[in-house]
């Protein structure tokens, strides 16, 4: 649709990055947003090569006892590439997933641990827990995931050393759990100077457009006290030769001074066109805001009727839809968030709404606090409630 005023300027790319994949807690203001993983990323593609590997030791398994390992071994991949299947919004679902998979594998490992290739599936899993939960919680479930598989090499399988076996697996777990990290670090840091970055450009265009509108202003008042204010009296004095009679019947001045008037009218018709002007273009900044974003998606509706020249209503604006797409995507799982901007009389109206769910016993942070502080200095206001479906509904009003 056209921009708020009228302008039709490329929104920036700013999107060359891939989705990111890497997740914060819940309860921080800002961070990175879960986002749907793909069935063919590295990290799968890496893990089914190992399964095929597991798979092709079981020819070496006891005959009574290769049944029950087919069948591990197909729950642990069935869990394992579920997390690529399922929406964000199913996270906790996938933690009890990532809960059972150590369960299957030390299982496996229980059934027969004689070809000493089911332990590389605890590898497997150290990478998932380390890129889904955060280092603290995953060094401690790899500690009593490790124990309890020192306890199967020492009462069940009977080894003689079953504490070697366990750090020599360990080391690998260690490796795939640091390149996780460092990888999730990589991503957080990609993710932020990415929505930085889309901050960036997005208050360049409000700039870009405020800096228009000033030259505008400026040729505008150029015009209109310089060439204006010479017209005018040049087409005095040429009125006044046209009155004396000695060139009374001289027709070129006749047409000089009619001329003159259609100059001046023209000029006073392009101050007027200058002075006119559509206002900010807040549909390009915003979509620039939002298109590093894999979700949610913005759905924006700018009114006809809708300009904004004031640039700091426009940055207030852009703050509160920056706010609102970062809670949506965080804190209510939300795919689609709704912007509508309309005037009702000398107010600006924004009404903001997604498709997720707020959290039961939710509580504005600082950055709602910050956004009503924002409004509150420009004379607006902002309301904060959960529409009839349980997602979070903003209206928010500025003068226009």
């Amino acid at each position: 649709m056209p921009a708020a005023g009228g302008h039709r300027s490329a929104v920036p790319e700013v999107t060359f990055c891939a989705a990111p994949i890497a997740a914060t807690g819940d309860g921080l203001q800002h961070g990175a947003m879960p986002t749907p993983r793909r069935l063919f990323e590295p990290l799968n593609l890496a893990a089914l090569l190992t399964l095929g590997a597991v798979a092709f030791s079981m020819r070496y398994y006891d005959p009574a006892r290769q049944t029950a390992a087919w069948l591990l071994l197909g729950a642990f991949a069935a869990g394992f590439l579920s997390r690529s299947l399922w929406p964000p919004r199913l996270r906790r679902v996938e933690h009890v997933v990532i809960v059972t998979l150590p369960v299957i594998a030390l299982a496996l490992i229980a059934v027969d641990p004689k070809p000493g290739t089911a332990p590389v599936l605890l590898v497997i899993w150290v990478a998932v827990a380390f890129s889904d939960w955060s280092p603290r919680v995953a060094t401690v479930a790899l500690i009593v995931v490790d124990t309890v598989y020192y306890l199967i090499l020492k009462y069940i399988a009977g080894f003689g050393a079953p504490l070697m076996s366990v750090l020599i697996f360990a080391g690998f777990q260690a490796f795939a759990a640091l390149c996780m990290h460092y990888a999730r670090s990589a991503e957080r840091t990609r993710d932020a100077l990415s929505r930085v970055n889309a901050d960036l450009l997005a208050t360049r265009a409000l700039l870009a457009d405020s800096a228009r509108d000033a030259e505008r202003l400026r040729v505008a008042r150029e015009l209109h006290d310089v060439a204006g204010h010479k017209l005018t009296a040049m087409r005095l004095n040429l009125r006044a030769l046209v009155d004396e009679p000695a060139f009374a019947d001289n027709p070129q001045l006749r047409i000089a001074e009619q001329l003159s008037g259609e100059l001046l009218g023209d000029i006073r018709n392009v101050v007027q066109a200058l002075r006119d002007s559509g206002g900010l273009d807040l549909a390009t900044a915003l979509r620039a805001l939002a298109a590093p974003m894999p979700r949610p998606r913005l759905r924006l509706t700018i009114a006809d009727d809708v300009r904004v020249s004031d640039p700091a209503i426009a940055e207030a604006v852009l703050r509160l839809v920056q706010e609102a797409l970062t809670n949506a995507a965080k804190h209510a799982d939300a795919d689609t968030l709704d912007v509508a901007l309309h005037r009702e009389g000398a107010r600006l109206h924004v009404t903001i709404e997604d498709d997720g769910r707020v959290r039961d016993g939710w509580r504005e942070g600082n950055g709602i606090a910050g956004m009503r502080e924002r409004l509150a200095g420009l004379q607006g206001r902002v309301r904060l409630a959960r529409n009839a479906s349980g997602a979070m509904r903003i209206d928010a009003e500025l003068p226009a």
